[in-house]
């Protein structure tokens, strides 16, 4: 890695961080500390909300899904489910948000079904998303630490895991502690520019490298089925279908971008419920513009390194296409390139072929850029909305005379314990055998379903009571361990799956436990 690649990821870092103490003098109380005093402008909203729900694992794995063999666009199906759900959330939630002065979501359930249930849904919160997000901090210390070796070979990929974990964990500490959640938002902003900015520079040096430009690049796609998008089969352990897709990503949108406190705060930093609705479904149409652009920029992957992976398949198919229309078709279809086709190409997997070509053919200083936007993709901080959970839904309760100022003391030093919190679990696991993809998705799948359940429960059983939400959470965990961890199911049905079981646990609930005064004599 030459000095300029180093300048212009040290320079963003340093950036980053001023610009989070800057922000120090305009957190006063817990109100501009949480929620921005409620004046966010909708559009920042919007690309803080796209920031936030885009990671490293995006920004790398995504274009792996279109390079890898047999991928394609398939996976827009869920984003088709993603646009559904917040639709969904704009009808049935945000008007609830702002029917009071929300700090968190789930001050909803403790005024619906009373403490204890927003006590366990702040907890589980809490907890699961610290450790969400500590893997989410080691995967991307791992992409990193994978870019930064291929740059130094010499240098021990443990010492730049641990670094990275280091540097990006207190860098987040820095700018949350001092900035608040409407610092968050901005320097999200900021960060949605630059790793797009990045996977457009990617973009372009790919297209000055195929044969063909982009013409050449459609081509093979189209040779090798890149574009297909729809698969209608009803398969529950499939991940990419159309059923999984638009329905459980309706319900797994509907659980991240409307119970969860991470998503769900920055709604609350806007002053009306429109601006909020605005800025959701805005956020919408970038997402599905941002997932075509990376699994495009996968069949660029696959048109540049195929020549140098199946030197048989480009000379046979080289060779048909001098040929006339009628005649090339015929010699497409010959076993020969066939053969060559399945047999050569592509690499085994996709992953590494984002971080493989940011390493060896990005140009000096553009490499740099692209490697800044893997560090913006990864610096989408919770702390500051795990620290608002924890002082309004856990603290508050039990320190009802103490001022705001006081409350404002103790959300900054819960910002810097999770901060170390998370750094710790990053650190832990970083030798864990199983994926850091499969086990964030397992650790947000224990959660996000029985906490959209229960919201449904309350709005939409108006019988049901504490004792009833409680019953459904507590079922809907148990199943969902079970699912994780005895099923094959795909992850896109988990939230659909723990709301139902939420929902009806707690319906039956309500036939079986009544109050006296409802018992007939």
């Amino acid at each position: 890695m030459q000095t300029l690649d180093l300048f212009i990821i040290f320079g963003y870092l340093i950036g980053i961080t001023a610009f989070g103490i800057w922000y120090a003098g305009k957190q006063e109380t817990t109100e501009d500390y949480f929620v921005g005093d409620r004046n966010v402008p909708w559009w920042a909203i919007a690309m803080s909300i796209v920031a936030t729900e885009t990671s490293t694992i995006t920004f790398i794995s995504v274009p792996g899904i279109a390079f890898a063999k047999g991928g394609n666009f398939q996976f827009l199906q869920l984003v088709f489910g993603y646009m559904l759900g917040r639709v969904v959330i704009s009808l049935v939630f945000i008007p609830l948000y702002f029917k009071g002065e929300l700090q968190t979501v789930y001050q909803l359930l403790g005024d619906r079904f009373g403490g204890k249930v927003k006590m366990l849904a702040s907890g589980l919160f809490v907890i699961m998303r610290n450790i969400a997000d500590g893997i989410r901090l080691l995967l991307t210390a791992i992409v990193l630490a994978a870019v930064y070796t291929a740059f130094n070979p010499q240098t021990s990929p443990e010492v730049v895991i641990i670094g990275s974990i280091l540097i990006l964990g207190i860098v987040m500490i820095v700018f949350t502690f001092y900035g608040g959640m409407e610092a968050v938002i901005w320097i999200e902003v900021v960060q949605l520019v630059i790793y797009n900015g990045g996977a457009i520079a990617a973009a372009v040096v790919l297209v000055q490298n195929i044969d063909g430009g982009i013409s050449g690049a459609i081509a093979a796609g189209q040779q090798f089925d890149k574009f297909s998008l729809f698969d209608f089969t009803l398969d529950f352990t499939k991940t990419y279908t159309f059923w999984g897709g638009v329905i459980g990503g309706c319900f797994l949108t509907m659980s991240t971008h409307g119970t969860d406190q991470f998503l769900v705060q920055r709604y609350l930093c806007t002053d009306k419920p429109r601006a909020a609705i605005t800025a959701l479904m805005t956020s919408g149409a970038v997402v599905l513009g941002q997932f075509i652009g990376f699994l495009f920029i996968g069949v660029l992957l696959f048109a540049f390194f195929a020549p140098q992976n199946d030197p048989l398949f480009y000379q046979v198919g080289e060779a048909c296409a001098k040929l006339l229309p009628s005649e090339s078709a015929r010699c497409l279809a010959d076993p020969a390139f066939a053969s060559s086709r399945t047999a050569f190409f592509p690499f085994t997997g996709g992953d590494r072929v984002f971080p493989d070509f940011i390493t060896q053919k990005m140009p000096t200083g553009l490499s740099g850029l692209v490697v800044a936007a893997i560090f913006a993709a990864a610096l989408s901080s919770s702390l500051n909305s795990i620290a608002a959970t924890a002082v309004n839904d856990i603290y508050k309760p039990y320190a009802k005379d103490k001022s705001d100022r006081h409350l404002m003391k103790i959300a900054g030093l819960l910002t810097v314990i999770v901060g170390i919190v998370q750094i710790a679990i990053a650190i832990s696991l970083r030798n864990a055998n199983s994926s850091a993809l499969g086990m964030a998705l397992s650790v947000a799948s224990l959660i996000n379903g029985p906490i959209l359940g229960v919201f449904l429960v309350g709005a939409f059983l108006k019988g049901a009571r504490e004792v009833h939400a409680l019953l459904g959470m507590l079922a809907s965990i148990s199943v969902m361990l079970y699912v994780l961890l005895g099923t094959k199911i795909a992850w896109p049905w988990y939230a659909l799956i723990g709301s139902t079981v939420t929902v009806s646990v707690a319906f039956i609930a309500t036939l079986i436990i009544r109050k006296k005064d409802e018992i007939p004599h």
